[in-house]
């Protein structure tokens, strides 16, 4: 992968919405809205929280990042420094326009948004009300991700990244394309399942997890302050359900078993996909970002040897690539 200087990648920082290692955008915890994946006992699983609250009403809200001004001090002081650069994608290849419709604390919209920033391709968000789904009127398919791709409606998260990587991607383009699929049906099949139970998993780390929903969400100040509450509490709950269900005792323990074996999928690369990530690593990425500021997320880089990867995918993966709808 090319190599660009520190001093270009703050520069850009300025340009772009906001630092993907900013806290207060990375945290997340979607496991209690309706996504889609290949499997529809996923699906089920984040409808839980969305069925408990249809009645109430709707404005819809945005929350917006505020890139900040960059010293020259700062900047001076990185001149010797590397961080890794984006995928390139060449001009013909690009989308012209590119529309995702999300819940932005959902963990499948994070795996596109993580492919579309890696891949620096513009795109525009829209926020969907999770009870209205108002946003979505226009659709027969009411679950989050769709992208709109130049007027072409696209669904599921993999198959929304399958479709995008076809288009985009190079003629000469290698990898190990079933070390990566395998990896892939991991995220969607296991690491996921990890995401509830432990963001759930007492009463203050479900009103941490709301309390960040609510305020980041397409709610009105009604559903807000209703949804933080109740729903905390009926997601506190519902984990201990999926608990049982996928067969967790222990939910860090399956957090951190869950973290230790992608990093012994690594083999001692920088990614999965070698020196540069592959889609695997951005899948992966994608579901954890949601939870890396919160609690769980947090002792799951303490306390496992995740840390170093996800601090490099950061920093391949970049600022991101929205623009303003």
């Amino acid at each position: 992968m090319k190599r660009v200087s520190r001093i270009a990648a703050l520069y850009r920082a300025v340009d772009g919405t906001a630092a993907v290692s900013a806290p207060q955008h990375r945290i997340s915890t979607a496991a209690q809205y309706s996504t889609s994946s290949n499997k529809s006992s996923t699906r089920s699983n984040w409808l839980v929280f969305n069925n408990l609250l249809n009645d109430l009403p709707v404005r819809r809200s945005a929350v917006h990042a505020v890139a900040g001004t960059m010293l020259f001090s700062v900047a001076a002081t990185t001149l010797t420094e590397e961080v890794l650069a984006k995928e390139a994608v060449p001009i013909e290849l690009r989308p012209k326009e590119l529309v995702l419709y999300q819940y932005e604390a959902c963990p499948f919209c994070n795996k596109v948004k993580a492919f579309l920033d890696y891949y620096d391709l513009p795109y525009k968000i829209i926020e969907v009300n999770p009870i209205s789904k108002k946003e979505l009127k226009w659709s027969d398919y009411k679950k989050v991700p769709i992208v709109m791709v130049d007027g072409e409606q696209m669904v599921n998260s993999s198959d929304i990244i399958d479709k995008l990587y076809e288009k985009v991607r190079s003629a000469d383009s290698t990898c190990d394309a079933d070390e990566e699929s395998k990896w892939r049906k991991w995220v969607d099949d296991h690491l996921v399942h990890m995401l509830s139970p432990n963001i759930y998993r007492n009463t203050s780390e479900a009103l941490e997890s709301f309390d960040y929903i609510t305020s980041h969400g397409n709610f009105s100040f009604t559903e807000r302050i209703t949804a933080k509450y109740a729903g905390a509490a009926a997601m506190y709950f519902v984990s201990k359900k999926l608990k049982k269900k996928y067969n967790i005792t222990d939910e860090r323990a399956a957090l951190y078993e869950a973290a230790e074996t992608w990093v012994d999928a690594l083999k001692g690369r920088d990614f999965l996909g070698g020196c540069n990530p592959n889609l695997a690593d951005l899948a992966v990425y994608g579901v954890l970002r949601p939870i890396r500021y919160l609690k769980s997320g947090k002792d799951m880089v303490e306390n496992t040897r995740i840390g170093d990867w996800y601090s490099r995918m950061e920093s391949a993966v970049g600022v991101s690539a929205r623009i303003q709808a």
